[in-house]
């Protein structure tokens, strides 16, 4: 079979076909400014062969590593810690350097993809990915751990928007459900598998493998995206007008905001010099980037995108879905380790409750996509996974798997129900030669959603666990007989059990017990927070459009 001039197939008809306008296939000859559109069929009635949806699915492989390295360090940052001996301010960074450079490149991608063609961004970012993923596992101090990873956030960081766009692309209407379940299983499935998965490869090999882990897979995308990748043609013209002001100013407001909301709630936010620092430069960068944006002729990042409603709403879903989804991946673990005591094998098995009714529930969230109004089907998945947060955040110190599956249930399900509309919704109106840009902005808007909730998570558990711990504390009283009571009971049991002072370990153990149920307080009121959120989504429904057919 013979290679096709362009992965967009055309379809053939005895009647003339409606078109719009698309890049120019690989291989031909540029058109000049001014000329009429190349014609192309309409997305209706586009054929895609099997190339197309090997060199797809190649393709989202891609984006699973690259969203899975976002989490999977997060349960195994002591490990790391010990091995290159670095001080406990300095090990967030491992977390930190890549999140802020992959956020800053996500926007980035729709300019790099329109110069270079998303063969070439994608082959070279998932080549960079794999090679800082390697020295990431033969770094020897934290200074190159940390320079290793934030080059591999931002190279691999350019293959999570391009997957969306590419979707939009080659994919005809009747096709964009069955890919958008793809896309979904694979953008919600990796930050709730990096945690367990990242614990599990630490504990059983070394936290080395965190990171070669990525390079078979690696490796395999790289060849096989550039063998089979085929969908535009690279525009190297717009080099000559590239906006360095506009990146650099891009990069001070992104990474200075995701700074601040990483480090701030663990440095007590605007009293730290250094967090103050970086507010006070993503502040005045921001204010500069939007009017760069605004006045240059062809600007690094198009904003104009959001004057579209239901792509504005649509990235407004995603940050809401972001917080839910990264929030709830970081927050209940968190119980389930420092409250239960469970190690990350059995973290895993609670955790997965949610995977696989993410996956039993794709099939019918793509069925129901073609049928029912997106509108109703995202009110139906926000509403589930904000009940799915408000029967969390009920749990108690007993809580265990039999108590948590139907909220976890909840929120598999919902998931898939929240992704796909969303999905659709922001991106499936928008011009072809729009998508690519929009594509960045979409994704940078589920990241900082997430950041954002984890930095307001860990705010809130600062706060309310000495609210709770104070209040609990005033109702602990010596003098109240219940109390005395039951530490009298504490130290008949440990009495001829302890060679020490039984009223001493029966006092010690009261402490413990408001401090865990202090804790379990305070994760319940993250959680409750958290199901809010996604309550204010759904009052917000009625300035959704109808989408209409393209």
């Amino acid at each position: 079979m013979s290679r096709p001039a362009t992965a967009l197939a055309l379809a053939t008809a005895s009647t003339p076909e409606p078109t719009i306008a698309l890049p120019p296939p690989l291989g031909a000859t540029p058109q000049r400014k001014g000329a009429d559109p190349i014609p192309f069929p309409h997305p209706a009635v586009r054929r895609v062969g099997l190339r197309q949806w090997a060199g797809f699915m190649t393709m989202v492989v891609g984006m699973f590593m690259a969203i899975l390295d976002i989490q999977i360090v997060s349960s195994s940052l002591s490990e790391i810690q010990a091995g290159l001996a670095a001080s406990a301010d300095e090990i967030s960074w491992v977390q930190t350097s890549y999140l802020i450079a992959e956020v800053i490149m996500i926007p980035l991608s729709g300019f790099l993809s329109r110069l270079l063609s998303t063969r070439v961004l994608f082959t070279l970012s998932a080549a960079g990915f794999t090679l800082m993923s390697l020295a990431c596992s033969f770094a020897d101090s934290m200074g190159a751990m940390i320079v290793f990873r934030a080059l591999q956030g931002f190279i691999g960081g350019a293959m999570i928007p391009t997957v969306f766009a590419t979707s939009f692309m080659i994919f005809p209407l009747d096709k964009r459900p069955v890919v958008s379940v793809m896309i979904g299983l694979v953008a919600t499935m990796a930050p709730t598998l990096g945690p367990t998965l990242g614990g599990w490869i630490t504990d059983n090999f070394s936290w080395h493998w965190l990171f070669l882990i990525n390079i078979g897979p690696g490796l395999f995308v790289t060849v096989m995206v550039w063998l089979l990748v085929d969908v535009d043609r690279g525009d190297r013209s717009l080099a000559q007008d590239f906006d360095w002001p506009g990146l650099t100013l891009m990069a001070l407001f992104l990474g200075g905001l995701e700074y601040v909301v990483e480090e701030g709630p663990r440095n007590d936010w605007f009293s730290d010099q250094t967090i103050l620092l970086f507010a006070m430069v993503s502040g005045v960068s921001s204010l500069l980037f939007l009017w760069r944006v605004l006045a240059a002729a062809n600007p690094i990042v198009e904003l104009r995108a959001f004057t579209n409603r239901n792509f504005a709403l649509g990235s407004f879903y995603s940050f809401i879905l972001g917080i839910g989804l990264y929030g709830s991946v970081y927050l209940l673990p968190l119980f389930l380790a420092q409250v239960r005591g469970l190690n990350a094998f059995q973290i895993g098995e609670i955790m997965g409750i949610t995977g696989a009714f993410q996956f039993a529930s794709a099939p019918m969230a793509g069925a129901l996509s073609k049928h029912v109004d997106l509108r109703l089907m995202l009110f139906a998945g926000l509403s589930l996974f904000g009940l799915g947060l408000w029967e969390n955040s009920l749990l108690t110190a007993d809580s265990d798997f039999n108590e948590l599956i139907l909220p976890q249930a909840l929120r598999g399900v919902s998931l898939m129900l929240c992704f796909i509309p969303i999905n659709i919704l922001a991106l499936g109106r928008l011009p072809p030669d729009k998508v690519k840009n929009a594509s960045g902005l979409y994704n940078l808007m589920r990241n900082l959603g997430g950041a954002i909730g984890m930095a307001g998570i860990n705010t809130t558990i600062q706060d309310r666990l000495t609210l709770h711990l104070d209040r609990l504390g005033d109702q602990i009283n010596l003098a109240r007989p219940e109390v005395q009571s039951f530490l009298d009971g504490l130290s008949a049991r440990f009495d001829g059990l302890l060679a020490g002072n039984p009223d001493g370990a029966a006092l010690a153990m009261l402490v413990q017990l408001v401090k865990r149920e202090a804790m379990v307080l305070t994760y319940g009121d993250c959680l409750w927070m958290m199901a809010g959120v996604f309550a204010f989504g759904v009052l917000c429904m009625p300035l959704l459009r109808r989408p209409a057919p393209t």
